[in-house]
């Protein structure tokens, strides 16, 4: 896939959650090719101290394909910075970079698991494997109620309203999608870590003989881990998300390598979408 050096007009910058923002922008020639689990390579504007491009996962992509969100979390002075960013400011980027998500093509039930911002980088996934007809169970995993920001993105994406049943949500009058959350503080859904939630829904698909198909995961690199060898015992391929800092982003500097049983590998061209076994954690 080609990749486009553009100038995105930044439409809003909003804060959504404790330290958490979602930026949208205006970018028709990244957001018509961007396939699920690629990302963005962004420098930041007039920012002289940050000559460096940041990467950021592809949130959420317009439907007319002009405009493509991305949600970060302030964890240094370059996302301090990016908070300040008013609308109508040009960002200039880097993008579609990288491997992304390769469910199998067979695949007809779907576990999902998003650890706090690494619940974006799998929307776009969730979101082509629901209207392909798969049946997606996506488990939530955050802080607290108000750090679980991309819930509701979830909900509507699977049509859960309050009418209906907690987490389960109808499409072609079947219940094929069920969403499950957890905090770590129990402000909303199961109270501890969204590891507990896979296990159980991994065990119920165990007695009802019914497996999944394939897991997907994203979230701090301990959470990955811990799902990666939860799905090796259920015998279930399963794909991570790994995150790097880099300066490139094309493949060149070999500053975001990861380690993985064919050597090292490059975050920003190889992945950022490995197999799990193939990581050497």
């Amino acid at each position: 896939m080609t990749l486009v050096n553009e100038h995105a007009k930044l439409l809003s910058n909003q804060k959504v959650g404790p330290k958490l923002f979602v930026m949208e922008l205006e970018s028709p020639q990244i957001s018509a090719s961007v396939q699920p689990g690629q990302f963005v390579h962004m420098l930041l504007p007039s920012a002289d101290s940050h000559v460096l491009r940041r990467p950021f996962s592809v949130y959420e992509v317009s439907e007319d394909k002009s405009k493509l969100s991305i949600l970060y979390q302030v964890v240094g002075a370059g996302t301090d910075y990016l908070t300040s960013v008013q609308p109508g400011a040009t960002i200039e980027m880097i993008g579609p970079v990288g491997h992304g998500w390769q469910p199998p093509h067979e695949a007809q039930k779907v576990l999902l698991v998003g650890g706090g911002v690494g619940a974006a980088p799998l929307f776009m996934l969730c979101e082509t494997l629901v209207n392909a007809g798969v049946k997606v169970h996506m488990i939530l995993g955050a802080q607290s109620e108000q750090a679980m920001v991309t819930r509701k993105a979830y909900e509507v994406l699977f049509g859960i309203t309050e009418d209906l049943k907690p987490g389960l949500a109808t499409r072609g009058g079947l219940h094929t999608c069920s969403l499950s959350c957890a905090t770590d503080d129990g402000s909303y859904g199961h109270h501890g870590f969204c590891t507990a939630l896979v296990e159980q829904t991994l065990q119920k698909a165990a007695r009802e003989n019914t497996p999944y198909d394939y897991m997907a995961v994203c979230g701090p690199e301990v959470l990955m881990r811990l799902v990666k060898e939860q799905a090796e015992s259920a015998h279930i391929p399963c794909e991570v998300s790994m995150e790097r800092r880099m300066a490139c982003g094309i493949g060149a500097c070999l500053s975001c390598v990861v380690d993985t049983v064919e050597g090292k590998k490059r975050a920003c061209v190889d992945g950022p979408v490995f197999a799990s076994h193939e990581v050497v954690w």
